[in-house]
C-alpha cells in the first residue's frame, strides 16, 4: 500500500483528453476530467475521502438502524461506523485495500473479498471495473460473487460527487430519473414511512430544479429508464454538464448536498444504488445470490456539451 497515503497506491487511466484516477482503499474514483475540466469534485491524494467521496459502497448502501438486521431469521449485529447516528453505513469495502486484477492505459479492475466482518455471514468477492471510452465517458462496471455455502441478500452503491466543470453546485441545475422517494427522519436519516410518489414540491427534480440554497439528503426512488433502457440523471452548470447514467439495477439515487466539501463552496452526491438506506431491514429491492452465482451492473459518468 502506498506509503503514507490514506488511500493507498493511485491508479491513473487515460484514453484521449479523459483522465481518471482510482484510489487502493475503496477503490475509490479520485479524480475524473476530459480536457482538464473536472467532472467530480475531487481532493488530494493525501487526504481520506471527503464524506465518503467517490468510494464504492458493497455489500449495502447507506444506513443500517442500530447495526442490526436478520439473515434469513438469523440476527446479525454490524459494526456502528457512524456511532452518532447509532448505525451501520455504506458496506465493508470503504477502508480496505483492494488488488489490481486487470488494467491497460484506459482501463483498470480492482478486487476484494468481503469475508469475517461482524454481521456479515457469507463471503462475497466484488470487483469494479473503471474504463475511459473515446468519446471522453466513464463506464464503472460491479461485480458481486457469492463464495460462501449459502443464499445471500446484497446491495451495491457508490458515492460520486459529479461536477458540471468548474462550477460549484450551488450554480447548476440538477433533474432527476427519480419518480418517488423515501421518507427519513431528519436525525437519523432512516426511513421513517412508506416509498410515495413525488408530487411537484420543492424536493421533485423530474424537472430541472435550480439547487441555490437547497439542502438535500433525499432517498429517490422508481427511476425510469429512457428507451435505450438507460437511466439518466444531469447536472448542469453555466458552462457545462454532466451526465450520471446507470442500468436498470440501479433504481435508487441518494442526493446529498454539502458546503462542507474541501476547496468549494457546494459540492453535490448523485449515488446511483440498487436499493435504498435501510433495505437490509425493509427488504426493499434487496438482490439474492446462491452459492456460486454472481451479479453485474454498470453506471457511468459522460460530459455534456
Amino acid at each position: 500500500m502506498g506509503a503514507g497515503q490514506p488511500t493507498g497506491e493511485q491508479f491513473e487511466i487515460t484514453n484521449g483528453a479523459a483522465r481518471a484516477v482510482l484510489t487502493e482503499v475503496g477503490a475509490c474514483l479520485r479524480v475524473f476530467e476530459v480536457a482538464g475540466v473536472p467532472y467530480v469534485t475531487s481532493f488530494a491524494e493525501t487526504e481520506a475521502p471527503p464524506l465518503s467521496a467517490g468510494l464504492v459502497l458493497a455489500p449495502w448502501p447507506n444506513r443500517v438502524r442500530d447495526g442490526r438486521w436478520s439473515f434469513y431469521g438469523e440476527p446479525q449485529q454490524l459494526e456502528l461506523s457512524e456511532p452518532a447516528r447509532n448505525v451501520a453505513i455504506h458496506g465493508l469495502t470503504r477502508t480496505i485495500p483492494w488488488q489490481v486484477v486487470e488494467r491497460s492505459t484506459e482501463a483498470i479492475t480492482l478486487e476484494v473479498l468481503i469475508d469475517g466482518h461482524p454481521g456479515w455471514p457469507v463471503p462475497m468477492r466484488t470487483t469494479v471495473r473503471y474504463a475511459l471510452d473515446a468519446e471522453g465517458g466513464l463506464t464503472v462496471t460491479h461485480t458481486m460473487l457469492n463464495v460462501g455455502d449459502r443464499k445471500t441478500p446484497f446491495g451495491v452503491g457508490v458515492h460520486p460527487y459529479p461536477r458540471a466543470g468548474h462550477a460549484a453546485a450551488y450554480e447548476c441545475t440538477l433533474r432527476l430519473a427519480a419518480r418517488t422517494n423515501l421518507p427519513v427522519d431528519p436525525d437519523r436519516l432512516l426511513p421513517n414511512g412508506p416509498v410515495a410518489p413525488l408530487d411537484g414540491g420543492e424536493f421533485d427534480f423530474r424537472e430541472p430544479r435550480k439547487l441555490d440554497g437547497m439542502v438535500l439528503d433525499h432517498t429517490y426512488g422508481g427511476c425510469v429508464p429512457d428507451a435505450d433502457g438507460i437511466i439518466r440523471h444531469h447536472l448542469v452548470g453555466p458552462d457545462t454538464g454532466v451526465e450520471i447514467w446507470a442500468e436498470p439495477d440501479f433504481g435508487w439515487v441518494q442526493v446529498f448536498s454539502t458546503t462542507g466539501f474541501p476547496g468549494t463552496s457546494s459540492a453535490i452526491a448523485v449515488e446511483p444504488m440498487t436499493c435504498p438506506t435501510g433495505a437490509l431491514n425493509s427488504g426493499i429491492d434487496l438482490r439474492e445470490l446462491e452459492p456460486g452465482q454472481g451479479w453485474s451492473g454498470s453506471w457511468g459518468l459522460r460530459p455534456m456539451s
